[in-house]
């Protein structure tokens, strides 16, 4: 963990991360989902979890949260229609969330309800 949030100097810079989560259990996972690690938060580390197919990753994420000594918490999040986007809804719900947390919204009222995540936006973005 230290290697991640600490500088070359060894300060502790990180109060954000971003942490995708997949369901693998021996053969190779197929569902992804992304929990939002506030460790500054006043009660202690939280982590938010945001899921497109509601509740496929829980579990997981309970598990990723209790390494890391955080409380879990659901966040709402725009639902996928099909069974292979989970990836894309990650990616982009990590760029959302990055977008209102630079704006100064508080990290425990974020939510992606409204996300339209697009597998084609996003293949045009890593184009360049």
């Amino acid at each position: 963990m230290h290697g991640i949030v600490n500088d070359q100097d060894g300060n502790d810079t990180a109060r954000f991360l971003f942490l995708p989560v997949n369901d693998d259990e021996d053969d190779g996972g197929r569902h992804w989902s992304l929990l939002l690690l506030d460790r500054d938060a006043p009660e202690g580390p939280v982590a938010y979890h945001y899921d497109s197919a509601e509740g496929r990753n829980h579990t997981h994420a309970a598990k990723l949260a209790e390494v890391l000594d955080a409380r879990l918490e659901r966040r709402p999040m725009a639902q996928q229609q099909n069974s292979y986007d989970c990836g894309v809804y990650v990616v982009d719900g990590t760029r959302e969330l990055v977008s209102q947390l630079s704006q100064g919204q508080r990290p425990e009222q974020l939510n992606l309800d409204n996300l339209v995540a697009s597998r084609r936006a996003l293949q045009n973005r890593l184009r360049g």
